[in-house]
C-alpha cells in the first residue's frame, strides 16, 4: 500500500490539478474541500491513516492557519505542506512557524511536489523511528508506535487495546521476527502500569539450572556461586508488567512453580523460607503453538489454561504485504540517519520485488536487509542490486499469451516516486485470450485471475484502487488472489503454516 496523502483545498480545479499529481507519484489520496472536512479526516477514529497533508492557506471557514493550528493541538505528527498563491516571505514564515514541513506556490511542478512529498515522508518516518525508539527505553511504546496498514492486523490491534486497560493474562502468538516483544511494551504503555516496570525476560535462553533463580530470585548461599541476594525478575516487574517471551522453551520443574506463583499472586526464592506477595501483569509469547506442545507433554495443561486468558496471534509479515513500504521507509529513514548516509529512498523496483518475497524471519528479517543495504549502498537511492541476497528469491507470475480481446494498459508514469508497488511482475501489455492452445474456450476462473492480475500491474499496486475499479471488496480481492496462488498474497505458493 502506497502513503495516504489528504489534499485539502477549496478550489475544484486546484484540487483535481494536486490529485492527479499525487496520484502519479505513485501515492494514494483523500481529497476534501475546506479546513474543517481536512481536521476530521486526520482525527477520524475509523477513517484511513494519513502520511502527509497537502494544505491550501486561503480557505472559506477554517483556514490553513487554523488547521496547522488544530494539528499542533490534537499533537498530529502528519507532516503538512502548504501551498497558495500568494507566496509572499510572511506567509512562508507564519506557515513554518506553525508547524509546515514545506511551502509551495501555487501552481506547483509535479517534480517539486515530489521532492516536497518524498522530504516530508522521509522527515516523518525518521521522526517516528526516534520516538518508537525512546518510548521503548523509557518503557512508553504505544499502540500508534506500531508500524502497520494492513487489514490482517486490525482484529489483534483492537484486541490488544481492549486488553491494556485490564490485568488480563495475554499470550501472544505468533513466527520468530514478528514483533511480538512490541506488541507486549505497547499493551504495557497503554494500560494504568505504563509508570511501572516492564520487564522482559527470555526464557528459551536461561539454563535450565538457572531459571527458577532469574524468575523467583536467591537467597545469599542458597547454592554454589550464590555469594549475594537476587530479588528474581517476579520482584523486579512488582506493580508493572512481566513478559515472558518464549515461554514454551520453560522445563517443566520451572512450570510447576511459576503455575504456583500465579495462582497465589507471591513467589519463593531458592533458598528463601516464606513466600513474598508480588502484583505483576503477564504476557507471555511464544512462536510456537502451545496447545501442541500441551497434547506433546512438553507444557502443563494447567499452566497452559493459565496463560490462555486472553490469545492474540500476529500475522506474519507476508501475511501484511502492504505493510512492506511503509516499513521500509521507516527502517531506511532509521539506519541512514545512524550510519550518516545520504539515503533518499528506494527505487519501485525493488519495492515490488521485496513485497513478493516471503520473509521468513519477518519483520526482523526485512530490517536486517535493509541495514545491510543501507550500509553497502553506492548511492542515494537503493536499489534491487543492493539486496544481492534477496535478488533471486522471487518467482515471477506466468504471462499467458495471445489476444483477441485487449486491455488498454496504463500509461506509464513519467515520475516515479519508490511508492509504486506492483505485488507481482505481471504482462505490459493488456491482453486477455479467450481460447486455449487447443481452440477450447478458457474456464472462466482463470480469465478473472488474468483480469485482477492486469488489475493490479494497471493501478500500481494499489489495492484500495484495484477493489474499487473491479467493484469488489478488499477482503474478496485478497481472497481470490490467495485461490489464485498469485505468488506475494499468500496463496498456494506461500501459504502461511498455522
Amino acid at each position: 500500500m502506497a502513503a495516504s496523502i489528504l489534499i485539502a483545498d477549496d478550489d475544484a480545479v486546484a484540487r483535481r490539478l494536486v490529485e492527479n499529481m499525487v496520484q502519479k507519484c505513485g501515492y494514494e489520496t483523500v481529497v476534501v474541500d475546506s479546513g474543517d472536512a481536512a481536521i476530521a479526516a486526520l482525527t477520524a477514529p475509523d477513517g484511513p491513516a494519513i502520511d502527509a497533508v497537502i494544505l491550501d492557506l486561503v480557505m472559506p471557514g477554517l483556514d490553513g492557519m487554523g488547521v496547522l493550528a488544530k494539528i499542533r493541538e490534537a499533537g498530529l505528527s502528519v507532516p503538512v505542506i502548504v501551498q497558495t498563491a500568494h507566496g509572499g516571505i510572511d506567509n512562508v514564515i507564519s506557515a513554518m512557524r506553525a508547524g509546515a514541513a514545506d511551502f509551495v506556490v501555487k501552481p506547483v511542478g509535479v517534480e517539486r511536489l515530489q521532492v516536497s512529498l518524498r522530504n516530508a515522508l522521509n522527515t516523518s518516518a525518521l521522526k517516528g523511528e526516534l520516538q518508537r525508539i525512546r518510548h521503548s527505553r523509557e518503557g512508553r511504546l504505544t499502540f500508534s508506535d506500531i508500524i502497520t496498514r494492513s487489514e490482517a492486523m486490525t482484529g489483534v490491534m483492537r484486541a490488544a487495546q481492549k486488553a491494556a486497560n485490564s490485568a488480563i493474562p495475554v499470550l501472544i502468538e505468533g513466527e520468530s521476527g514478528v514483533g511480538k516483544e512490541m506488541f507486549a511494551r505497547a499493551i504495557h504503555g497503554s494500560g494504568e502500569r505504563k509508570a511501572k516496570p516492564f520487564v522482559a525476560v527470555n526464557c528459551g535462553a536461561i539454563p535450565d539450572n538457572l531459571v527458577e533463580s532469574i524468575l523467583f530470585g536467591h537467597e545469599k548461599g542458597a547454592f554454589t556461586g550464590a555469594t549475594e541476594r537476587h530479588t528474581g525478575k517476579f520482584v523486579e516487574a512488582h506493580g508493572g508488567t512481566l513478559f515472558l517471551d518464549e515461554v514454551s522453551e520453560l522445563p517443566l520443574t520451572a512450570q510447576v512453580k511459576l503455575l504456583r506463583a500465579l495462582q497465589e499472586g507471591a513467589v519463593e526464592s531458592v533458598g528463601g523460607r516464606k513466600p513474598l506477595k508480588v502484583d505483576v501483569r503477564i504476557i507471555s509469547a511464544t512462536n510456537r503453538k502451545l496447545l501442541e506442545r500441551v497434547k506433546q507433554g512438553q507444557f502443563r495443561e494447567d499452566l497452559f489454561y493459565r496463560l490462555h486468558v486472553l490469545p492474540l496471534t500476529i500475522p506474519s509479515l507476508r501475511a501484511r504485504r502492504e505493510d512492506i513500504p511503509h516499513l521500509l521507509r521507516h527502517f531506511i529513514a532509521r539506519f541512514a540517519a545512524e550510519e550518516s548516509r545520504p539515503i533518499t529512498g528506494i527505487s519501485g523496483e525493488a519495492v515490488a520485488h521485496l513485497a513478493q518475497l516471503d520473509w521468513p524471519g519477518n519483520i526482523r528479517q526485512l530490517e536486517n536487509a535493509v541495514y545491510r543495504a543501507v550500509v553497502m549502498s553506492d548511492g542515494d537511492q537503493l536499489g534491487l542490486g543492493d539486496f544481492p541476497l534477496l535478488a533471486s528469491q522471487a518467482h515471477p507470475v506466468t504471462d499467458i499469451p495471445t489476444a483477441p480481446l485487449l486491455l488498454e494498459p496504463a500509461a506509464t508514469p513519467s515520475v516515479v516516486s519508490g511508492n509504486e508497488i506492483p505485488i507481482a511482475p505481471l504482462p505490459a501489455v493488456g491482453t486477455l485470450s479467450m481460447l486455449t492452445a487447443t481452440g477450447d474456450v478458457r474456464p472462466l476462473e482463470d480469465m478473472e485471475n488474468e483480469i485482477i492480475r492486469f488489475a493490479i500491474s494497471h493501478y500500481r499496486g494499489q489495492m484500495s484502487e484495484v477493489a474499487r475499479r473491479l467493484k469488489i471488496g478488499r477482503s474478496t480481492l485478497y481472497r481470490k488472489l490467495d485461490e489464485a496462488g498469485v505468488p506475494g498474497h499468500g496463496g498456494k505458493s506461500g501459504e502461511e503454516t498455522h
